[in-house]
């Protein structure tokens, strides 16, 4: 088969939107699904917490296509991490030590969720600002790990939270999901959402239960 331009299969780290995204891309060892408000940052801190998380629970909860892109991805047969502003380099780290458990060049596809405007097969996907970020700071703690053969779509991510670091608490009560949310009297999971590297575990999908990553389970 050739490969689609579009497919960055030239490349260890790629970046994309939503599950369109997730099928363009080159299948991937590592899928890293990024929902900051509020799928990821959510699951992640509960884990971080000591719990594990039924997927079928958390995407009802907080999200309805956070939780479509990973159950799309565990069916390609990755390693499905859940990525967020909150762990970002624990996410870079359990990326190496899966790289050093397989042994092997291990290539990564981050998904950034997006949110979904409309409803049912009017739904369309739409940036946010908040998952462009949080797949950035990823990006970041990866390439400070010395994973840095990057896409240009990766690099840009990477680049786009490196410049607006010092800003993340204030772009995310300012976009479109944040006042969304403070609107819903939701401020303190928006400002949560925004804690760079708050948690030091990832989520990791299994059997259908998002639990903490360690490599001995790999």
């Amino acid at each position: 088969m050739t490969a689609s331009p579009f497919d960055q299969s030239r490349y260890q780290l790629r970046f994309d939107w939503g599950r369109n995204g997730l099928q363009r891309l080159a299948p991937a060892d590592v899928v890293v699904v990024v929902d900051v408000l509020r799928f990821s940052s959510t699951v992640s801190a509960r884990v971080a917490g000591g719990e594990t998380v039924p997927h079928d629970e958390s995407a009802h909860a907080v999200s309805r296509n956070g939780a479509a892109v990973a159950s799309a991805a565990a069916g390609t047969g990755a390693v499905v991490f859940l990525g967020c502003l909150r762990n970002a380099t624990a996410v870079a780290h359990a990326v190496l030590a899966e790289q050093n458990r397989r042994g092997a060049r291990t290539s990564v596809s981050i998904i950034a969720a997006g949110e979904l405007a409309g409803e049912g097969d009017a739904a369309v996907l739409r940036f946010s600002v908040e998952d462009q970020l949080g797949a950035g700071a990823v990006f970041a703690a990866l390439e400070t790990l010395g994973l840095d053969h990057s896409s240009p779509e990766a690099a840009a991510a990477s680049e786009a939270f490196r410049g607006l670091r010092s800003a993340v608490r204030h772009l995310l009560t300012a976009s479109g999901s944040g006042q969304e949310l403070l609107a819903r009297d939701r401020r303190a999971e928006v400002l949560a959402a925004a804690v760079h590297d708050a948690d030091d575990v990832v989520p990791v999908l299994r059997d259908g239960v998002w639990s903490a990553y360690e490599v001995s389970a790999g």
